[in-house]
This record gives C-alpha cells, structure tokens and sequence, in this order.
C-alpha cells in the first residue's frame, strides 16, 4: 500500500451477523398468520383517496383508537353500553360476565389483526375493555335501527342527521373492524328473551340499502349465510352481495371444471355499445353483481351512487387486495364498470335507463369510476365471458356498421342535418320519377 493512502477496507464479524440472524428468525412466527383479515390498507392504495380510508368520527377496534378527533365520540360508546348494562339489570355482573367472555377469545381477536397493535401501551392494556365498549355500541346500534329496543329522545346518533351518514362510513374501513365472533358472543350474551333476529339479519338491516333501494330479501339470509364464518362487518357486506349472486356461482362453477375461459379485452363504453345497437336495461335483482348480456341488451342491476359509495368500494377492493386467497369480485366489478363508463355521456346514458341513481354530479361520478381500481392486481377477472359476449356483438358486420355509420353521420349537427336532407331529396325524387 502506497505511503499516505488510506485504508478503507472493514471488518466484519461473522459470527455476530450469525448471531444477530439468529435472534431475528429462529423461533419466531414469520409467515403471514392464516386468522388475519383486518388490515391496514397498503400505503399504494391510500395515495389515491387517504380520507376513503380513516373514520371521521367513530374508531372500532384498535388501529385509530388513539386518534384525538376520534376521542369526542368515545362518551356516545358509553351512554350506549350504560343503556344497555342497565335495562338488563345487574350492571356491574353484566359487565363484568362481558368482560370475561372476551378475555377468553382475547389471543384470537388479536390474531385477526395483521400488523402491531401493541406498540400503542395504552391500546394493548385496554385490549378487551376496547372491544367490549366497541361491540356493545355496534350491537345496540343495530337493535335500536331495526327497532328492536326503543330510541331515546336524546339519542345523539338517530336525532342529530349526521351521524347516521358518518356510522355508514366509519362501520364498513377495513382498518375500523371488530372480529365478527366477538361482536356474536357480545349479542348472545345481552340477548333479550323478545329478540327473534339474528346479529346478521340485523346488520343487514342497518348496511341493506347502501348499494341499492332493492335490498336483500330478510327470509333468504338464514339460508345463505348457514354455516357461513364471517370475519367481520365489511366482510358480511361483502359476502351479502357475493353469495346471492348467480353470476358468481356459475364462474365458481366453470372454474372448478375447469371450464372458465380466461382471456378476455376491455369493452367499449356506454356510448360505443349503445352506437353498436346494445341496449341497456336495469334488473332488479339481489345483488349488483349479476350483469348478463343476451340478445343485444346488457342487463345491469341498480346502483345507488352517493357520497359513501366511492368509500365502500375502495374498502372492500383493499380487503380483496390483502386477504390472502380471495377472489377479486368486486375488483372486477371495478374494471368492468371503468370500461363502461369513461366519460360523462356514458354515465348520462345509465342513468337516463335509471340503471344508476346518482347523487353525484356527473363529472364526480365519472372520476370515481375511472380511478377506482387504480394499482390494483386482478388475477382472476370474473366478468371474462360478459366482456367477450359483448366485443363478439360489436365485431359482427351489423353492429360494426352502424356504429361506425352513427359515429360518422349523427354525432355532428352539420352531419345530422346533411342525412335529413338526402333522405327528403331521395323521396322527392322518387316521388317525381313515378309521378
């Protein structure tokens, strides 16, 4: 080594690095536990809309309970469980039955959160106090929507407009769940001798019309739902629209023959389709689901378009994005729609045949549409055969020409008027011939 040059070279300890990896792996859970299904959403996905993603004024569970704006809301949770400690009677034995309920299931709640939740002390001391309080709240509010225990003059959620539209929010983050078996063992225990429906029909009851005004009929939910696990509230949301859905059970059904056709492309939109002679019809049918398209006319089931709709869909798209095996439905419900609807005539078009019921104004509507499923993974696209159906019509000879002859010929005002007059001068000329 020359005299004034630096050495630079460093030493590394092998058997440190041994040890330190040792500690890092050995002995502990790595891999990805089967029991989570609540999740924070991937920071990808937040990009595109971070308030579709946190409560605005309630926390459920432990991701956001420490959140100062969340805190106001906290004294809401505790009229609810006092009401209901004390119309059972025995409040203190009540609470503390509760209590010990769900410190007996307290490793499996745990289990269902992916991530830490314990690096927040005071969340992790108060674990299943949270739940309890939390659940409690959930439950009474299903009970009092559906009528099943009376509403106080002074309720701050059922008298105060907001609230309600802030509960439908809040109840259906991915990040905002409760496992659903602590939210049952939590109704069964406070259940009153009067009380004929389930925590599902009552769920139900209080999220039926956030997608449509046709809600899921209440005598098909036994049935459906029999021997069904639900992980959670937007996991039953989910699943209401998934498991009526006879579009679903047909594909679930080719796949497992092995009869699914997977290819498909992009359909043209509204506007396009409707030039090539396709007609668009609404059904009103249990779940939003089932599109079909059969002798000319697509067949879509109603959609109510309001300020929580971007929410829910960009909730249950996340939940499809992180729980491990499932099937991406309404991620392709996504797709589908952003193929149809890219611009506002296309919405127009839907919602003039009242296939949508929008609150919005076009132009949101549209953008909501167009940027839903952003950076998002398909892989498996459930409209595969709706979408090939639909680009087989426009390719036939008949369908192609009068496509390209609208586009051509009555898109412009000059075009429009030139077609009326060849048509009069063609009859008058006719007309003069054989005269």
């Amino acid at each position: 080594m020359a005299q004034g040059e630096r050495d630079n070279t460093t030493v590394i300890d092998v058997e440190s690095l041994v040890s330190s990896m040792e500690n890092k792996i050995m002995g502990k859970q790595l891999s990805l536990s089967p029991d989570h299904c609540i999740f924070r959403t991937p920071s990808i996905l937040v990009k595109h809309r971070k308030e579709a993603y946190v409560p605005n004024c309630f926390s459920f569970g432990p991701f956001h309970h420490d959140q100062p704006n969340l805190k106001v809301t906290e004294k809401i949770k505790l009229k609810y469980l006092q009401g209901l400690l004390y119309r059972i009677g025995n409040p203190k034995e009540v609470y503390r039955e509760l209590l010990n309920s769900i410190k007996k299931v307290e490793g499996e709640a745990r289990d269902c959160y992916a991530g830490n939740i314990d690096q927040n002390v005071a969340v992790a001391r108060n674990f299943v106090e949270m739940l309890v309080v939390d659940g409690c709240f959930i439950i009474e509010l299903f009970r009092k929507d559906d009528n099943v225990v009376p509403k106080e003059d002074d309720d701050p959620i059922f008298s105060m407009s907001c609230m309600l539209q802030f509960l439908h929010n809040d109840l259906i983050l991915l990040e905002n769940q409760i496992p659903w078996f602590a939210l049952d063992i939590l109704f069964n225990k406070t259940k009153g001798p009067s009380e004929t429906k389930s925590l599902i029909e009552l769920a139900l009851h209080f999220l039926g019309t956030v997608f449509s005004s046709h809600s899921l009929p209440l005598d098909r939910i036994p049935n459906l739902f029999k021997d069904q696990k639900v992980k959670h509230i937007l996991d039953l949301l989910r699943l209401s629209l998934v498991l009526p859905s006879e579009e679903v059970k047909i594909y679930e059904r080719k796949r497992r023959l092995k009869q699914q056709n997977l290819e498909w492309q992009p359909i043209p939109s509204a506007t396009r389709l409707q030039e090539a002679g396709v007609k668009f019809v609404r059904v009103n049918v249990d779940s939003i689901l089932d599109m079909k398209f059969r002798n000319g006319v697509l067949e879509i089931p109603s959609l109510l378009i309001q300020e929580t709709t971007e929410t829910i869909f960009r909730n249950l798209i996340s939940y499809e994005q992180c729980l491990p095996n499932c099937s991406p439905i309404f991620t392709s419900y996504a797709k589908i729609m952003d193929n149809l609807i890219d611009t506002t005539n296309d919405m127009e078009i839907l919602c003039k045949k009242e296939i949508f019921d929008n609150w919005l104004s076009p132009e949101d509507a549209t953008e909501f549409f167009n940027k839903l499923y952003n950076d998002t993974y398909v892989k498996e696209f459930y409209f595969c055969e709706l979408c090939n159906a639909l680009n087989h019509h426009c390719q036939q000879w008949w369908p192609k020409w009068r496509a390209s002859y609208v586009q051509n010929y009555f898109t412009k005002p000059w075009a429009i008027a030139a077609q009326i007059y060849a048509i009069i001068m063609f009859i008058l000329t006719f007309w003069q011939t054989f005269k």
